[in-house]
């Protein structure tokens, strides 16, 4: 239910096209208890009218699960990226501003193109290859102490919001940043992922790899999952310092 006199003011940066020019529109709209600025959103492509009264095209933005699960709303509110589904808008400062993440190309209005993420996480294998033609049973048992810290790099949801807060991606750069990173160490570290270690070690000390990651640990600060994304990247820095010794001298050891 509407408050009585009581708005929300918001400004979002728009984008009609890829190729367009960015200009602000301001919205005011009636504010309700609990809102979180999807709902906002959302109040907005209802009736999408701005602050001025004048009739505007709805405003184009992405969101899947609402439950901070999919990662598909990230965006900047207030100059800070993050998941605009859990953003309670009574905790917010107003004008509340929207901007898409800068990391990306922008498709429309407050949607962007994370194939860079995606594709990152393809150079690095971030994945268990599975053929899929029989059974493979339950699996191999891993340590409990492994499976903790597993289980927590797994939470991953590829909102790209620790690409956007890192400086060392940009558009001059090639960094897969710190969520391929992370992925790799959490491959390499079950048993059947483990067998293609080798191969996604490779990857990470290649180009764009993890001579990239300048160390200014914004990654793990914004991270919505609380992922040690900074503890990963020191293992693989060690993992790496072995995998090089193991590459020059030519050895089978299993490290």
């Amino acid at each position: 239910m509407a408050e009585e006199n009581k708005t929300i003011k918001m400004i979002i940066q728009r984008q009609d096209s890829p190729d367009s020019q960015t200009y602000e529109e301001e919205f005011e709209l009636p504010h309700r208890r609990n809102m979180n600025v999807i709902s906002a959103l959302m109040e907005i492509r209802r009736n999408p009218v701005n602050a001025k009264g004048e009739e505007t095209t709805p405003v184009h933005w992405e969101m899947g699960c609402l439950e901070e699960v999919c990662g598909a709303c990230s965006m900047n509110i207030n100059g800070v990226p993050r998941q605009s589904c859990t953003a309670l808008v009574d905790q917010l400062e107003q004008p509340i501003r929207l901007t898409p993440m800068d990391t990306f190309p922008v498709i429309r209005d407050l949607a962007v193109d994370r194939s860079r993420m995606f594709d990152s996480l393809k150079k690095v294998k971030a994945w268990t290859p599975i053929d899929g033609t029989h059974d493979l049973g339950p699996g191999e048992r891993m340590p409990e102490s492994k499976r903790q810290w597993s289980y927590e790099l797994s939470k991953c949801m590829t909102c790209g919001v620790c690409l956007e807060a890192c400086p060392n991606v940009n558009s001059k750069s090639n960094f897969i940043g710190p969520a391929a990173l992370s992925q790799v160490r959490l491959h390499n570290s079950t048993p059947n992922g483990e067998m293609h270690k080798s191969e996604r070690m490779d990857a990470v000390t290649g180009d764009g790899g993890l001579q990239n990651c300048g160390n200014s640990q914004n990654c793990v600060q914004v991270c919505p999952k609380g992922i040690p994304l900074t503890t990963s990247i020191a293992a693989l820095n060690r993992e790496a310092t072995v995998n090089s010794f193991k590459s020059f001298f030519g050895s089978d050891y299993n490290y």
